[in-house]
């Protein structure tokens, strides 16, 4: 088999400013050991996140010197609406500024106290947005996704006995919608199968609950499908996406991450009156409904993204990128998410850094520990974001300790992943000696973009 290269040519270069390991100790220290308050000149090799830090095509730049920034009625929103329907084949498209944008329209109108949203496992925002309308957000992840260490094809999937027991326990009225995340980012970047949305699908209309889809990243979903799931090897990309958007009644898309763009989102649905009152907002939030929080050239970038993303050469390398640092690292004992994911390599802190307990964020340790080892910024997803404190304050952690290095798209080559391997295996030898952290100040929503923390002695 001939070696998988990168299905582009790189045009335009961006310098990497390097620093030493004292300069970065010092570094993390100012920024109270929180990887989102690192100034990014001070970083290597940027891994906080795949949202909106893709490298665009000639075609997207190309388009945004199209884009056409009339308030009202430009050709490059029709362009836009246009590509979304046809991927997705909802009629009803709505722009916002980007994916969290689109959660808090739809969980405003939607939310409300006394309401239950369920999901495989809803990310930050998401659940940040439903629980600020006063809404309960339910994760209901496969029994298979609970599990890093032990592969299974589709570890995204919603448990759909659970489901069904849910609905019956909380009563189908006070759920407004149920929500896939494809592919699941809280639980590993791990795909849902066909087969799965089919039998959610089932459920929600048994009781006549709508089924959205969080699209940020459907093109490599799509791809997991093809590869991995019975009847689907010979089915284009486009096809497979056409069936997962057929078994849903709209979606939610951050266009940041499968549509190559630095900024942008939107709402799609079938529904005319919600439709209606998501426009309603949308004007009061972000904008006209033919811009929604956009410039003209982002309406054209994503446009002519969603499209690229579904090309075949491009997704096997996506995916075969990130199988190979998780493979480097599983030759070298490091406890990684099995199998690899679509966006992202996801450590098992909790294993990575058993002597640290829970309360002390080991992922968060393990992130700080990535930073001064070789200038590699990560993101904990683990008991730091999604933890929750009992009313005797203390912390009810997280299903997993995780800790994600998502990879930007067509942005590092495999030179830059090799070095990300080799510093993950050289913090994972010395890993005893790295210590907990405690909170020394943190907000009460989405605590972990601005916490506060310093080592425990």
């Amino acid at each position: 088999m001939h070696t998988i290269i990168e299905p582009f040519r790189i045009k335009s270069v961006e310098p990497i400013y390097f620093n030493s390991k004292e300069e970065r100790i010092r570094i993390l220290e100012d920024a109270f050991y929180n990887p989102f308050l690192i100034h990014s000149n001070d970083v290597l090799i940027d891994l906080l996140t795949d949202s909106g830090t893709s490298a665009m095509s000639s075609n997207q730049w190309g388009g945004i010197m199209r884009g056409d920034e009339s308030y009202a009625g430009s050709p490059s929103f029709f362009r836009f609406q246009k590509a979304v329907q046809d991927i997705t084949g909802m009629p009803l498209v709505i722009p916002t500024h980007q994916g969290r944008a689109s959660e808090k329209i739809l969980f405003s109108i939607l939310g409300g106290k006394g309401k239950y949203f369920i999901s495989n496992t809803f990310f930050d925002t998401t659940r940040a947005n439903i629980e600020f309308s006063g809404a309960e957000a339910i994760d209901l992840l496969c029994e298979e996704g609970k599990f890093p260490s032990v592969p299974a094809p589709f570890k995204g999937n919603l448990d759909t006995e659970l489901l069904k027991q849910c609905i019956i326990e909380k009563g189908a009225a006070n759920i407004p919608l149920c929500m896939l995340t494809i592919t699941n980012n809280s639980g590993g970047g791990q795909p849902v199968s066909m087969q799965n949305i089919r039998e959610v699908k089932q459920i929600c209309a048994e009781y006549k609950i709508p089924l959205f889809i969080d699209a940020c990243r459907f093109a490599e979903n799509a791809w997991f499908i093809k590869i991995r799931e019975k009847g689907y090897a010979d089915i284009p990309v486009p096809e497979i996406v056409k069936e997962i958007f057929s078994y849903a009644d709209g979606c939610t898309m951050s266009a940041k991450k499968d549509a190559f763009a630095n900024i942008g989102g939107f709402l799609a649905m079938h529904d005319t009156e919600l439709a209606q009152l998501c426009r309603n907002l949308l004007v009061i939030t972000e904008g006209f409904p033919t811009y929604g929080g956009l410039a003209g050239r982002d309406l054209e970038a994503i446009a002519i993204g969603l499209q690229e993303v579904m090309d075949a050469h491009y997704l096997e390398y996506r995916i075969r990128s990130i199988e190979y640092l998780t493979e480097k690292l599983i030759a070298a004992g490091v406890p990684v998410m099995q199998p690899a994911g679509g966006h992202a390599v996801y450590l098992d802190a909790k294993q990575f850094l058993s002597h640290i307990p829970v309360d002390q964020y080991p992922g968060e340790a393990l992130v700080g520990a990535l930073y001064i080892e070789g200038g590699i910024r990560s993101v904990e997803i683990g008991s730091l974001m999604f933890g929750k404190y009992a009313e005797s304050g203390e912390l009810i952690p997280a299903a997993l300790e995780l800790v994600r290095l998502a990879i930007p798209r067509r942005v590092y080559t495999q030179s830059h992943i090799d070095y990300v391997a080799e510093v993950i295996i050289e913090v994972f030898k010395n890993r005893k000696n790295i210590k907990g952290l405690r909170i020394v100040e943190e907000s009460p929503v989405l605590r972990h973009f601005t916490v506060k923390l310093t080592p425990v002695n």
